[in-house]
């Protein structure tokens, strides 16, 4: 199920976040399940969906969307210039009532950022959004940095730009992958999936616990795309 959850600024416009905010957006996510769930938000963080040693989240969210914004280069702050902003998240169903979310998000106040800046919010509404026709080719647009890697034989990560010729393979075998998670057994089917970028790949080097001995950086990638699906 997805959602789309609005946000009003409590203090002012003309506020500044860290360019790269996604940790601390998810980490927010993690503790409204937590209060209106321990027990599942403990299992969401320590096992999520398991297959052959790899655990999978049961959530996915995109980036704020903001109305009216600037980007601050030197200090990587994005200033927002507008009252109310949102983002998307979508949950696997079998927790995820529309009642469930709605009761764990809603009101709920919050603060987003880093040492440098943050930012409160207050939530205004949850809005359930329709699934898309997966019947059908899906075409649209990344909500978030896609982030699609590989161990080389140094045993570090390769990331992949949606314009290399091993993407769509290496983007099936994930959703096979996951696939098994979630049902407990692999897929019985061949299934060929193709994937088409349909502008410039947007590459995003994403900070995750920013400021501190921990930080590490990960490279994403925004795109446009139709993707689709056969099985035989």
């Amino acid at each position: 199920m997805r959602f789309k959850i609005s946000l009003s600024l409590i203090r002012s416009q003309n506020q500044k976040l860290p360019l790269s905010y996604q940790y601390e957006l998810s980490s927010f996510i993690y503790k409204t399940i937590a209060r209106g769930d321990k027990m599942y938000a403990d299992w969401l963080h320590g096992n999520g969906f398991a297959t052959n040693g790899k655990q999978f989240r049961l959530f996915s969210f995109s980036n704020f969307h903001i109305p009216q914004y600037l980007i601050d280069k030197k200090e990587e702050r994005l200033i927002i210039q507008s009252n109310e902003i949102s983002f998307d998240i979508a949950f696997l169903p079998e927790r995820s009532t529309e009642e469930f979310v709605k009761g764990i998000f809603a009101n709920q106040q919050f603060a987003i950022g880093d040492k440098i800046s943050k930012v409160e919010f207050k939530v205004n509404s949850i809005e359930l959004l329709p699934q898309p026709d997966f019947s059908k080719p899906l075409i649209g647009k990344t909500l978030s940095p896609i982030c699609v890697t590989m161990k080389n034989q140094a045993g570090k990560l390769d990331y992949f730009s949606p314009e290399h010729p091993d993407y769509s393979t290496l983007l099936k075998n994930n959703l096979l992958t996951k696939y098994e998670a979630f049902h407990g057994t692999p897929i019985t089917t061949d299934v060929f999936l193709v994937w088409e970028t349909n502008n410039k790949p947007h590459p995003k080097l994403i900070k995750i616990k920013s400021g501190t001995k921990e930080e590490t950086r990960i490279r994403g990638y925004n795109c446009r795309f139709k993707l689709f699906g056969i099985g035989v």
